[in-house]
C-alpha cells in the first residue's frame, strides 16, 4: 500500500499519509498509535463481511470520532501501485453502519470511470463477490492482512496451545497460537529457513538448542524445546516472556512466504536491547523483500536503528490524533552528532511526547 486516507475513525478525525516499506509509529500513551493499527483489524472485518457483529461487540459509537453526535460516518481510501485504489464510506444508521459508498479505482484506464461503484447500500461489503480484475488484487491484499499481537505469554497463553499439523500450517495466526504446527511445516518443507530461525533465536538465547516438534497420534502438536545443557524436553513456559516473544517474532519475520504487510503493536515488549537490535535487522530485511512493515512502539532503542523517514510521530491534540513523518533534511545538522532516539529523548524532535 502506498498511501491511506482515514476519516472519522476513533481518535483519527482526518488522516492522509504515505506509507513506506518501514513505518514505525512512536508517541505517548493515548496518542492514537493503537487506533491506527486497529483500523487494519477493522478492514479485515469489512472484507470478511463481519462488520456488524464486530461493531456490536465492540460498541458502535466507540468507532466514530468523538461519538455519533460529532461524527456520523467513517471513510477510507487505500492506494496501491500506480493509481489503483479501494475505498468505502460507512454511514451510522439506526441498526448499525451502512455502506453508502464502496469503490474500486483503476489507474490509467480511459475506458473506466473511477471509482467503479460496488456499494450495496447494505450492512456488509460486496468486495468478496466482485468479479472484476481489480477486486481480485484487493482481495489478495486484504486476505493476507493481519495485525500480530504477541503480548500474552502466560501459562494459558496462545503459545501454550495445541495446533494441528495439517489444518494450522498455512500461515502464522495473529496471536501465535499455531506456532508449533507452523514451525513443524517449515522444518519439513524449508529446512534452510528453519535452521535460520533456530540460529537467530540462539543469537539472543545461547542456551537454546532446538525445538522439539513431535506430533501426537491425532496430529496435534505443542511448542516444546531442548536446551544445550540438559536432555530434558521443556515446555514453552520454561522460557522467559521475552524469549517467547522473540521466538514468535523470528518465526514471523523469517517465514518462507512473507505476507504483503506485517502489522505489530509494541513488538519490543520484554526484549533485551540485543534482541531489539536483532528485531530491527529482521524488520529491515523483510522490508527489502517487498514486505511492508507497520509498527507502533514506545521504544527509543528500537527507533535508534532506523532513519527519520521510517518514523511517524503521533500526538493527541484536543482529542484528535496528529501524525507526522520525520524528515532527514530538517534534522540533518543534529544527526551529525546524535542518533534519532537521542533527538527524541532531548525533545529536539518535539512531536510524539506527552506534553505536545
Amino acid at each position: 500500500m502506498n498511501k491511506i486516507d482515514i476519516y472519522g475513525y476513533k481518535s483519527i478525525k482526518e488522516l492522509s499519509i504515505g506509507l513506506l516499506p518501514i513505518n514505525i509509529l512512536i508517541g505517548a500513551n493515548g496518542s492514537g498509535k493503537s487506533n491506527f493499527l486497529s483500523f487494519f483489524d477493522f478492514l479485515r472485518q469489512v472484507y470478511n463481511r463481519n462488520l456488524q457483529e464486530y461493531v456490536a461487540l465492540k460498541g458502535g459509537d466507540t468507532f466514530l470520532h468523538k461519538g455519533d453526535k460529532i461524527t456520523d460516518e467513517i471513510s477510507t481510501k487505500l492506494y496501491f501501485q500506480g493509481t489503483n485504489a479501494y475505498s468505502f464510506t460507512l454511514k451510522k444508521g439506526n441498526a448499525g453502519f451502512i455502506f453508502t459508498k464502496e469503490g474500486m479505482w483503476y489507474g490509467n484506464n480511459p475506458y473506466i470511470t473511477n471509482p467503479v461503484d460496488i456499494a450495496s447500500v447494505g450492512p456488509e461489503s460486496t468486495l468478496r463477490f466482485e468479479t472484476m480484475p481489480r477486486a481480485k488484487y484487493i482481495r489478495q491484499y486484504l486476505n493476507s492482512l493481519a495485525k500480530y499481537h504477541f503480548h500474552d505469554t502466560g501459562e494459558n497463553s496462545p503459545f501454550n496451545k495445541e495446533s494441528n499439523i495439517e489444518n494450522d500450517k498455512y500461515y502464522l495466526y495473529d496471536k501465535g497460537s499455531n506456532i508449533a504446527a507452523f514451525l513443524y511445516n517449515i522444518q519439513n518443507k524449508n529446512p534452510i529457513v528453519y535452521n535460520l530461525i533456530v540460529k537467530t533465536i540462539q543469537s539472543i538465547a545461547p542456551y537454546f538448542l532446538d525445538f522439539f516438534l513431535q506430533p501426537e497420534d491425532n496430529g496435534n502438536i505443542k511448542l516444546r524445546w531442548r536446551s544445550k545443557y540438559s536432555p530434558v524436553i521443556y515446555g514453552v513456559n520454561s522460557l522467559s516472556d521475552g524469549t517467547i516473544r522473540f521466538i514468535a517474532l523470528a518465526t514471523l519475520f523469517l517465514q518462507p512466504n512473507m505476507p504483503h504487510t506485517i502489522i505489530i503493536d509494541e513488538p519490543e515488549l520484554g526484549l533485551h536491547p540485543t534482541a531489539i537490535a536483532k528485531l530491527a535487522g529482521l524488520i529491515k530485511s523483510v522490508a527489502a523483500k517487498n514486505c511492508q512493515v507497520i509498527i507502533a512502539t514506545q521504544s527509543t532503542d528500537l527507533i535508534s536503528h532506523f532513519t527519520p523517514e521510517d518514523v511517524i510521530t503521533v500526538d493527541n491534540k484536543d482529542g484528535e490524533s496528529v501524525f507526522e513523518r520525520l524528515n532527514s533534511d530538517s534534522l540533518r545538522i543534529w544527526l551529525e552528532d546524535y542518533t534519532i532516539d537521542d533527538l527524541w529523548k532531548r525533545n529536539i524532535i518535539s512531536t510524539g511526547h506527552p506534553n505536545f
